[in-house]
């Protein structure tokens, strides 16, 4: 009896747990039907109106299909300042989760305008720092798209506090596994620090805007009117800043285009194997174009993303930044199926002189392939570093030093190939290899020299025959045959078989190890 007396409370218990569950499965489903609505019919209608997706409408063309598992999709905010408890939505603003693109993992967020302006609370932040704490656990990357308004006012403090939690987990982040972000919107304010650590932000022209400060502050303080595009829209960002490595016209168009970069990434520092494809492209095809495609007059301009399309597997490469800093091509490419960097002078910008924005450029893009294992091809055909007060005032020095910096410091395969010019400074800084590069090439066509024949001679000649010395200098230094007999190249190569060379090198050299000395860390000249 005892024992039946103590079951009853309990069995009791289960059935008026079970009424309940009973009673709230046709309340769930409403819930989880708003929770899907964001803000509302008219709310999404808006977004559609100003030729945006809303939020989970990106999601769906960014992952594969049905793949989605959403994570707090019943998170509220717990703000009562303001009448706030009036507008509260499930979700609060921002939709987390995993999700798989090609067939590998990824983790997701994607803040809602349609939910009081895709503002950031703390709720809204503890959602993405959910989600950059998984990444760094499960080691998978993270993309988030962004649509906000910045802090929500009403939450004060709070919301300042969740921007600097997702800021502190960005940074951790860094190097562990890559963060890619989307900005299919405004990102104003504290907010546009979060896109600015991460790896690479990508932007939708006329939708989308990073500023710190809007028009308003601006008129207020400088007396400058400007717009919110003429501020900080994509062709500013991508053009003029370098703050954005690409652009694109719709949300669509964005979400295809990140599909196909994805594919090329690694899931994090350890991964070296699954953004490796199938290759049906040939590593010993020949490309005999390659052996004339140098203009025999070295002051001639050539597109360098000729070249290495035609060494690349099927002429793909996805470049980054190509509006901005035009003078160097970076991008990502395979060579029999792997992942590999391209690094390229452009002689078709200014003759493919190194600057700040191309140090900077190629600098950033160095270090991450370092960071996740991908091995490096630069092509060199660089006259040196421009020359100029600008230049010189804006700290060249130090931005050069950048690169050099990051190529030396670099412990995956490095392969490079002198194409033409390859002048002074310059040289010692395109991943030459005395900067532990693993293969150094040179084109017939190569010419390592301190500088340029013309600048040599009229300041080692003075007052003697200029034009015969010039032909006496060139017949001497415009080849690769010094640096070859010293062994600085370690072979002059027919051009057409380029990419065999490099696909075998790659074979080679997939096992290298190399560490730097022991240390905190290096101190970057940043």
């Amino acid at each position: 009896m005892a024992f039946l007396s103590r079951c009853r409370p309990s069995s009791y218990c289960s059935q008026q747990r079970l009424f309940s569950a009973k009673a709230f499965a046709p309340q769930f489903k409403e819930i989880a039907r708003q929770s899907k609505l964001g803000g509302g019919i008219k709310a999404i209608e808006k977004q559609h109106d100003k030729n945006k997706l809303t939020a989970r409408e990106r999601l769906d063309l960014l992952l594969d299909k049905n793949s989605f598992q959403e994570i707090g999709s019943l998170v509220t905010h717990q703000c009562h300042d303001f009448d706030m408890e009036k507008k509260t939505y499930f979700g609060d603003g921002v939709i987390t989760g995993k999700g798989i693109i090609s067939g590998r993992p990824v983790l997701v967020y994607s803040q809602d305008f349609s939910v009081l302006g895709g503002s950031l609370g703390e709720a809204h932040a503890s959602k993405i720092s959910k989600i950059l704490d998984m990444s760094m656990k499960l080691k998978v990357p993270v993309i988030g798209i962004n649509d906000s308004g910045g802090a929500r006012i009403q939450e004060g403090v709070n919301a300042l506090r969740g921007y600097t939690d997702i800021f502190l987990r960005n940074v951790m982040a860094s190097g562990s596994v890559p963060q890619i972000t989307v900005i299919c919107g405004p990102s104003a304010g504290g907010a546009v620090y979060s896109p600015a650590l991460t790896d690479w932000v990508f932007m939708v022209k006329q939708t989308s805007y990073m500023f710190l400060t809007g028009p308003e502050v601006v008129k207020a303080v400088t007396y400058e009117d400007v717009t919110k595009e003429e501020l900080g829209g994509a062709s500013v960002h991508t053009k003029k800043s370098g703050v954005s490595c690409g652009s694109f016209e719709n949300d669509i168009e964005a979400m295809a285009s990140i599909r196909q970069f994805y594919e090329y990434l690694p899931l994090n520092f350890e991964d070296f194997s699954s953004n490796i494809y199938e290759c049906n492209d040939p590593i010993d095809r020949e490309e005999e174009v390659l052996d004339r495609i140098i203009p025999d007059d070295s002051t001639l301009a050539y597109d360098v993303r000729d070249v290495v399309r035609r060494i690349v597997d099927n002429g793909v490469i996805y470049e980054l930044f190509k509006d901005w800093a035009k003078n160097i091509v970076i991008g990502f490419s395979r060579m029999n199926g792997q992942t590999v960097g391209i690094v390229a002078n452009q002689p078709k910008e200014s003759a493919g002189v190194l600057d700040i924005d191309a140090s900077c450029k190629a600098a950033r893009f160095v270090r991450f392939c370092d960071c996740f294992n991908i091995p490096i091809l630069t092509f060199v055909d660089v006259p040196g570093f421009l020359p100029g007060t600008v230049q010189e005032y804006g700290g060249i020095i130090r931005h050069g030093a950048k690169l050099m910096y990051a190529y030396a410091e670099a412990t995956v395969p490095k392969i490079t190939v002198i194409l033409r010019k390859d002048y002074g400074g310059a040289y010692c800084v395109m991943s030459p290899s005395h900067l532990r590069g693993d293969a150094f090439y040179a084109w017939p066509s190569a010419e390592v020299a301190v500088m340029g024949a013309k600048g040599a001679v009229e300041i080692i000649c003075r007052g003697m025959d200029i034009e015969q010395e010039t032909r006496k200098y060139e017949e001497k230094f415009n080849s690769p045959l010094i640096a070859a007999q010293k062994g600085y190249i370690d072979e002059v190569i027919q051009p057409r078989k380029t990419r065999q060379i490099i696909c075998r090198d790659l074979e080679f050299f997939k096992n290298k190890e190399l560490t730097n000395p022991p240390k905190k860390h290096g101190n970057l000249p940043l």
